[in-house]
């Protein structure tokens, strides 16, 4: 008890509101790759799925719902023939160009180099330890 009563409450920090938004939002999976393709231009459906890849339809039809609600995104049927959707950023959403650019910059300079797929990540592997293949065949 002593100890709670002894709390100062100015040592207690919290994250800020903001932020704490912006990641609930940005902060799932997805959300963030889905943006930064429609920063470049708009897309069409079929074309999100392909520039973000491992992304099910239906995921990306929820995190596409998600950052309309949230105003980041419009929605906008070409009455065709054929019928098609396709997705922009709204001013809201174009405003987070240069946050994006700045993350994208500071995960270049802190993150470790992530593969692009399953075999580029294979391929570095054995580049870099051309001996330790050499012995697995030689056993």
């Amino acid at each position: 008890m002593a100890a709670e009563e002894n709390h100062d409450s100015a040592a207690c920090k919290r994250v800020d509101d903001g932020i704490t938004r912006v990641f609930e939002l940005l902060g799932k999976r997805w959300s963030g790759p889905i943006v930064a393709v429609l920063v470049e231009q708009p897309a069409y459906f079929a074309d999100l799925r392909r520039a973000v890849p491992g992304i099910s339809e239906r995921m990306l039809s929820d995190r596409l719902a998600e950052l309309g609600a949230a105003g980041l995104v419009l929605r906008e049927v070409d009455e065709g023939p054929p019928l098609r959707v396709s997705y922009r950023l709204t001013e809201a959403g174009a405003a987070l160009e240069p946050a994006l650019r700045e993350l994208a910059e500071w995960a270049k300079s802190h993150l470790p180099d992530a593969a692009a797929c399953p075999e580029t990540a294979l391929e570095r592997q054995h580049q870099a330890e051309p001996h330790a293949v050499d012995a697995r065949s030689h056993a």
